[in-house]
């Protein structure tokens, strides 16, 4: 990098921390700040959606796939995202924008307190905040690597200052900084991924080299399928991020509240199902012929060092912002998640005082629990790469898939009435039993057999295990009541304004005077 290139970077967070003071003056309240207050238009949720979706990984993890596998890195990553995303449209994206208007939440798992019971709700937020805080550091370990790679900057001086620039403007403006950051993301990341593209075909034979090259790599760069990510593999992909990009990763289905009607979530999500088709193949393509233009013995730094080879300064610079664009766009939509769940669903239910909050001290609780995230999240990227955690790799697709499944079956599938008589006992199990599958699979099991347990049955048994026994536990022993009967035909109706469901399912935004009582949800059922 020279000078050309710093400029380029530091005007990049400028801009940032721009829009973040901006936004603080659409923030009056903890709806605001965690679900736009309903207001945000389908095709800025839709772009928000998709960019909070992915991170530097992809240009480091899944860059190493992609140079030593090819095309694979598109078949078994992001094609099943599009469409477990395009599944979605219709059975969640809709029935979550209801949770915000009809049960009037402002967090994912607010209305599991009914849908279930508390110590449900209270299992699945601290089981998730957790799992979220790994996840958040291995991206910020990811985007503190490229960092170092381009301007020599130690790994733990990256992560303090991409993490330092986050917190500022998704600590002042919420979701809408999130989501207009992230439309301005969007933008600089299509420039720098075109740049990117074009460079790498001028560097080869031009325009005919996407369907030329094929011929000059590995078989293995043509197989869909090839190594550790076999059809099993992507079959198991489909089945997990069908859940996690749909609202079991939390911050993904706050885009679909956010929206001002269900048929505005459905159209955020085809967008973003689209997006997730189309925009992969611009960026995966210069990575799948990077064996061409450089050789090296770390596959993770060769999308890094192709830039540095192939680009002049100044678009240099533009497409290191781009690789923070996408992790800035999903650290802090983590952030706001995160802090939605601790500050209406955890805090209520241990501390009776935060009941009583005004609006004003609920909204300064939002922002504190934001920073305490970020830097916890921060002070895991430090150890990302340490023995326990494995490298960033590791983290993301073992631990994030495998561990992901079952904190969302019981949040996904609860919205659905089939499921209805699924009830408190069949989340407990099914939730317990696929965090204990997890561990024995990954673990004991893993070790005691000669090569391991293949990735793809690592990262399926234990969304596998939740499934089966929500179902089974659930048709076993029978919960529904005529109060969860509402909320379930709320969800599922199709008018989008305000649900008849019973007043006591409604959880009021903090701070409204005669309601505070209810914030918690019924902490004190």
């Amino acid at each position: 990098m020279n000078s050309l290139d710093w400029v380029v970077l530091i005007g990049y967070f400028g801009v940032m921390v721009g829009i973040g003071l901006w936004s603080h003056k659409r923030v009056d309240n903890v709806s605001d700040f965690f679900t736009a207050g309903g207001k945000m238009p389908w095709w800025l949720s839709g772009i928000s959606h998709h960019m909070s979706g992915y991170s530097a990984v992809m240009f480091t993890g899944y860059a190493a796939i992609a140079y030593q596998y090819g095309i694979t890195s598109y078949v078994t990553w992001s094609f099943p995202i599009a469409i477990g995303i395009a599944i979605g449209a219709n059975l969640f994206a809709p029935r979550l924008n209801r949770v915000r208007s009809k049960l009037k939440v402002a967090s994912p798992l607010e209305y599991l307190k009914n849908r279930y019971n508390l110590p449900t709700q209270q299992a699945l937020a601290w089981s998730g905040v957790l799992l979220k805080i790994v996840d958040v550091g291995a991206k910020w370990a990811a985007i503190a690597t490229l960092l170092s790679i381009f301007t020599g900057v130690s790994l733990n001086q990256g992560i303090l200052i991409t993490g330092a620039v986050t917190a500022v403007y998704c600590t002042v403006g919420g979701l809408w900084a999130d989501a207009l950051t992230e439309l301005g993301q969007f933008i600089i990341q299509f420039v720098a991924g075109i740049s990117m593209l074009i460079a790498v075909l001028h560097e080869l034979n031009g325009f005919s080299t996407f369907w030329t090259v094929w011929d000059d790599l590995p078989d293995s760069h043509h197989q869909p399928t090839v190594g550790p990510y076999t059809l099993v593999f992507l079959l198991a992909y489909l089945f997990i991020k069908t859940f996690e990009y749909n609202g079991g990763m939390w911050n993904q289905a706050q885009r679909y509240m956010a929206t001002d009607s269900a048929h505005s979530a459905k159209r955020s999500a085809r967008l973003s199902a689209v997006l997730w088709f189309v925009w992969p193949l611009v960026l995966f393509f210069p990575m799948w012929v990077a064996p061409l233009i450089i050789k090296t013995d770390k596959p993770a730094d060769s999308y890094a060092e192709m830039a540095e080879h192939l680009l002049p300064h100044g678009l240099l610079g533009l497409v290191i912002v781009g690789f923070f664009s996408h992790t800035m766009a999903m650290c802090s939509s983590d952030a706001n998640a995160i802090a939605a769940v601790v500050t209406r669903d955890i805090m209520p239910a241990v501390f009776k005082s935060v009941r009583e909050w005004s609006s004003r001290t609920g909204l300064l609780a939002a922002r504190y629990t934001t920073l305490l995230f970020l830097a916890l999240s921060m002070a895991i990227a430090t150890q990302v790469n340490s023995d326990f955690f494995g490298d960033i790799i590791t983290v993301v697709i073992k631990w994030v898939a495998g561990l992901m499944g079952p904190i969302a079956i019981p949040l996904m599938l609860g919205m659905l009435a089939t499921f209805r008589k699924s009830g408190p006992t069949a989340a407990l199990v099914s939730w317990a039993m696929g965090l204990i599958a997890f561990y024995l699979v990954n673990y004991p099991i893993n070790d005691a057999i000669d090569g391991g347990v293949g990735l793809e049955y690592q990262i399926s048994i234990p969304l596998a295990v939740s499934l089966v026994l929500f179902i089974v536990v659930g048709y076993l022993k029978p919960e529904d009541t005529p109060e969860r009967d509402a909320i379930l035909a709320s969800l599922n109706s199709d008018d989008d304004g305000p649900g008849s469901a019973s007043a006591a399912l409604s959880v009021p935004k903090q701070g409204d005077a005669d309601d505070r009582e209810s914030v918690a949800g019924g902490a004190t059922d």
